[in-house]
């Protein structure tokens, strides 16, 4: 269980630049901006800035819980029946979306579209049978224990 969840969080060890464009070499002292710096959105629609979805984002779906990781543009969601996807954050159409791939047959939450994200909250609708999901950031950035892990088998 934890080796699947450690290798989500790594997500945020491995990633690179944000994509934006190349800026001069910041001396040593002066650390990067990171989202957590930038104003808190208001509503924002789902044209957000890609460091306003990053987090872990937690929620209630059908009885069960689901944890939605975001991590520059990796995504990973883990529900607590099972249910565990990778997938990468980008846009279409001017839409900010979520693209998972799950294991198993679970297709219910292929694509996401976001229609808003705050500092508290983030709204996706799923094209599968997900629907509409509200998730709440989860506090101090931690993720509950007993989610649920890829099975190796």
């Amino acid at each position: 269980m934890a080796a699947g969840l450690g290798g989500v969080l790594l997500l945020g060890a491995c990633g690179g630049g944000s994509g934006d464009e190349a800026a001069p070499t910041a001396p040593a002292s002066s650390p990067a901006p990171t989202a957590s710096a930038s104003p808190a959105p208001t509503g924002s629609p789902s044209g957000a800035a890609p460091g306003e979805l990053e987090g872990s984002w937690l929620a209630t779906s059908g009885g069960q819980a689901v944890a939605l990781v975001i991590t520059g543009d990796e995504a990973g969601l883990f529900a607590s029946r099972g249910t565990v996807c990778g997938g990468r954050v980008g846009e279409s159409a001017g839409q900010r979306t979520v693209r998972l791939s799950c294991g198993g047959a679970d297709r219910s939450r292929g694509t996401g579209t976001v229609d808003s994200v705050t500092s508290t909250t983030l709204r996706v609708t799923w094209s599968g049978s997900a629907g509409t999901e509200t998730y709440t950031r989860a506090e101090g950035g931690k993720l509950p224990s007993g989610l649920p892990t890829a099975d190796a088998s």
